[in-house]
């Protein structure tokens, strides 16, 4: 069904064929831009503390962006213009642009993309502005976009803003309008991006490759999860899409590779919360020749440099905790931990005692679990929320790690750590089991709890295990989350504040 047109956008299409009436292109092919709002601001401060304005007037400048306000006061128009960079102020006056150029101006409505061209000067008020001399309409905006409300007293200098787009859900299905009318969100993203770039610049001067592996994968491992299943017709088989790249990169380990790093998409068919989404991404990077010590070295300075790169120093706000992520980060045993917090002497309690635990400790369906989801259930219980500061919890049991090698010493733990912070873990990282027989044993055993029930165990895996076979040197691997991590160094509440087009349920009707 055709969707019913409101008001403003009946009052948009007109003006739309009153332009086109006009012979103005409403939809145009380029400008030439020359500067960007806050670099043109800039270069008018550099001139004025030189000294250069000729009677207060600045340098001539191209800047393009879509208008935020209008503002007319008779002959003459205020108007704000924001892109990539910032806001700058416009200032239309029919005695520079003629009747005809001026009259058109009516015709322009807050959201349209315009490009300007003009002198910069400061206003009675101090404002650095653009006296624009001519003007062309770039994109026509039908729909409006659910800016705030603007009222500004020219004398006064006063802006006050009302009715901002508050409507979560809303932002999140309507990206595109949420990001339009509200910069600290794209700086939110740009942050992400950089802190992406920081985590490449770390790696690469390792030594490290980046590669990439498949997305569609005959079988899929690498960690503990439901899979997204899929069909290819040509080849008439059942695909799923990945949970993890782990196995794949360790195959290039296999092969000679000896750092390798991914960003990948992965994707879990798993319920939505404040730090779960089906599609996130993770960063994964594997060492041959180290162990899950390096490891840790390795991850407190890739954390550390990207904490540096958004926060200019060692610390970051995030919701009511000052975190501070000097080197080295605390480290705490996953039994010592279960001690600590939970009071839970976890190797001395059977399958029956831990059950009655969880279920005491709210986890649901508490006594149809098998003894290695117990373990992570109640961890994730008693014991995460508690985890504020930058923390690897290290030595998990055996049962919870299949890809894990045993640690050295206990062979009923394995060398691998978990970085937490603000209550949520950030990475995950293994002294790799590079033992065929001893990885045959731990998949056999993966395949036992698929057998009673265990949907999210992992599957035997022969390929991998052919390729431990032709043999894999001693290897570190970390995977980490990059939605996570930008959530804790942006101050954002919720995973879905961090990635672009989150997955959402379907819109009800009028949404």
């Amino acid at each position: 069904m055709e969707e019913r047109r409101s008001q403003p956008i009946e009052d948009r299409l007109r003006k739309l064929a009153a332009l086109r009436e006009l012979g103005v292109e409403p939809y145009a092919y380029s400008y030439p831009v020359d500067h960007a709002a806050a670099e043109a601001r800039r270069v008018f401060e550099a001139a004025e503390g030189q000294g250069a304005l000729l009677e207060g007037v600045g340098p001539h400048v191209h800047v393009a962006g879509r208008l935020v306000s209008l503002r007319s006061h008779g002959k003459t128009l205020f108007a704000d213009l924001t892109d990539r960079s910032g806001r700058l102020q416009l200032y239309f006056r029919q005695a520079d642009l003629g009747p005809d150029a001026f009259s058109i101006l009516t015709l322009l409505d807050v959201g349209d993309w315009v490009g300007t061209a003009g002198q910069l000067f400061r206003t009675r008020t101090g404002e650095i502005t653009l006296r624009v001399a001519s003007f062309q309409l770039l994109a026509k905006a039908i729909r409006p976009l659910p800016f705030a409300k603007e009222e500004t007293d020219e004398d006064a200098g006063v802006r006050r803003v009302y009715g901002d787009f508050a409507d979560v859900e809303q932002r999140y299905r309507q990206r595109y309008a949420d990001l339009a009318v509200h910069p600290e969100v794209r700086q939110v993203f740009v942050a992400r991006a950089r802190l992406t770039s920081a985590l490449r610049r770390v790696l690469d001067g390792h030594g490290f490759i980046e590669v990439e592996t498949p997305v569609l994968q005959p079988l899929y491992g690498g960690a503990s999860a439901r899979p997204f299943l899929t069909h290819h017709n040509a080849l008439d088989m059942q695909l799923y899409l990945r949970i993890a790249d782990e196995l794949y990169l360790k195959r290039l380990i296999v092969g000679g590779m000896e750092r390798v790093y991914e960003i990948s998409k992965d994707f879990r068919n798993e319920g939505l919360d404040r730090t779960h989404n089906p599609e996130f991404t993770m960063l994964e990077f594997y060492q041959a020749f180290a162990d899950y010590e390096d490891m840790m070295r390795l991850v407190e300075e890739l954390i550390g440099t990207a904490v540096q790169e958004l926060a200019g120093e060692g610390r970051v706000s995030f919701e009511e905790h000052s975190l501070d992520f000097s080197p080295p980060f605390q480290r705490i045993t996953f039994l010592h931990a279960l001690q600590q917090h939970g009071n839970l002497d976890a190797p001395a309690l059977p399958d029956s005692a831990l059950a009655e635990q969880a279920a005491a400790a709210g986890v649901p369906d508490a006594g149809e679990l098998n003894r290695p989801r117990l373990l992570d259930e109640l961890f994730k219980a008693l014991v995460e929320p508690r985890l504020i500061q930058p923390v690897f919890v290290v030595d998990y049991p055996r049962e919870l790690s299949p890809l894990a090698k045993p640690k050295r010493g206990d062979p009923s733990l394995v060398e691998r750590f978990e970085l937490f912070v603000a209550g949520r873990e950030v990475a995950n990282a293994f002294s790799e089991l590079n033992d065929p027989f001893d990885q045959r044993v731990r998949f056999e055993a993966q395949m036992r709890l698929r057998a009673e029930g265990d949907e999210e165990a992992q599957q035997l895996d022969e390929d991998y295990l052919r390729a431990l076979e032709y043999g894999m040197p001693p290897t570190g691997g970390v995977g980490i989350g990059i939605d996570r991590l930008t959530m804790l160094l942006t101050n954002q509440p919720s995973i879905r504040d961090v990635i672009l087009f989150p997955t959402m349920r379907p819109a009800q009707a009028g949404e």
